[in-house]
């Protein structure tokens, strides 16, 4: 026998629907994001010459960018090095690089377009200058260069600075005293091999890769520079960024046979403008940070980078942005 079920007013059963339906709103809200507010688009990033470390780091970076913010599409450009990267982002050719201090704070003091609006997001890892030569070369000290052929990067590149900088601290002119190559690390080492030049410049974080094959299948070793601190410093401006440093001596182990080498470091720094999005660059102060340990399994310097020192970007302010990263992850 089929017993009658209860009578349920119209009332009563529109008032329990909408019960279920907010019950079903609010379990979508927990299941589904909505208004996901994550920045997008597309961003600009200046890297460097091929094959070094400005290019490899901007591509381990692009691929962490695609798993941390997946609606930014990151287009990488080459340049000549940090000189460049540093008027493509100021001038808008670029929303975002890697730069020497030497090379930003160079740019300011010249008052350049859109100098002004240059923001740093972090002080990433530093540079170590190095001086490369034969191993039965003759060139024992900078002042040692008079005379010879000597790559001294490319024009607009943070070498470039560098090298002209150092041997003015050594005395020696870059356009009377020797014969200057434009040729960065992607040319470089085959030009020492092949005997074209006595001697190349360059700025990189250690160990450099090209600079490591080069030691292990070619005699090589690289050139004292740290007693030119103090000549650099007198020099006044951008050169005050330069300090004292030592290449530890498993750097290059073939090239450096177990003896560390005192020579000249800088920092590099993560550059935008104050026309970046803050999402957007909070976002990549993020990655950039959360990221040092995977991109540092393949560029080594990219450990160094470190929460405690990375707001630290003089000379440039901090971008609003990465200032509230750096706030959310203050202890």
């Amino acid at each position: 026998m089929l017993t009658a079920l209860p009578h349920i007013s119209r009332r009563r059963a529109l008032q329990g629907a909408a019960a279920a339906l907010v019950v079903f709103g609010l379990l979508m809200w927990w299941l589904v994001p909505v208004g996901d507010d994550s920045p997008g688009g597309r961003m600009t990033f200046s890297t460097g010459v091929k094959n070094a470390v400005y290019e490899r780091y901007g591509k381990l970076l692009r691929t962490a960018v695609s798993h941390d913010m997946p609606k930014v599409d990151v287009e990488l450009l080459n340049s000549e090095g940090s000189q460049q990267n540093v008027e493509r982002v100021a001038t808008g050719k670029a929303d975002f690089t890697i730069a020497a201090a030497d090379a930003v704070e160079k740019y300011r003091l010249e008052g350049r377009a859109g100098a002004e609006g240059l923001r740093g997001c972090a002080r990433l890892y530093d540079d170590y200058v190095q001086l490369v030569v034969r191993r039965s070369s003759d060139i024992d000290e900078a002042q040692d260069l008079r005379g010879k052929k000597v790559a001294v990067g490319q024009p607009r590149s943070g070498v470039r600075l560098i090298a002209d900088r150092v041997l003015k601290a050594a005395g020696i002119d870059f356009e009377k005293d020797l014969t200057a190559v434009d040729a960065g690390i992607d040319k470089a080492p085959d030009l020492l091999k092949k005997g074209d030049i006595d001697a190349f410049f360059w700025s990189g974080g250690l160990p450099t890769t090209t600079v490591r094959l080069l030691s292990e299948e070619f005699d090589i070793r690289l050139v004292e520079l740290g007693t030119l601190v103090e000549a650099l410093h007198k020099q006044g401006g951008a050169s005050r960024y330069y300090r004292a440093a030592v290449m530890p001596a498993d750097a290059y182990p073939a090239a450096q046979q177990n003896d560390a080498v005192p020579t000249l470091a800088v920092a590099n720094l993560l550059v935008t403008t104050d026309r970046a999005d803050p999402k957007l660059t909070e976002g990549l102060t993020r990655t950039v940070i959360d990221s040092r340990d995977h991109i540092g399994g393949e560029v080594h310097a990219a450990q160094l980078v470190d929460l405690r020192t990375a707001l630290y970007t003089d000379p440039l302010t901090l971008h609003e942005g990465a200032r509230r990263y750096y706030q959310s992850v203050k202890p």
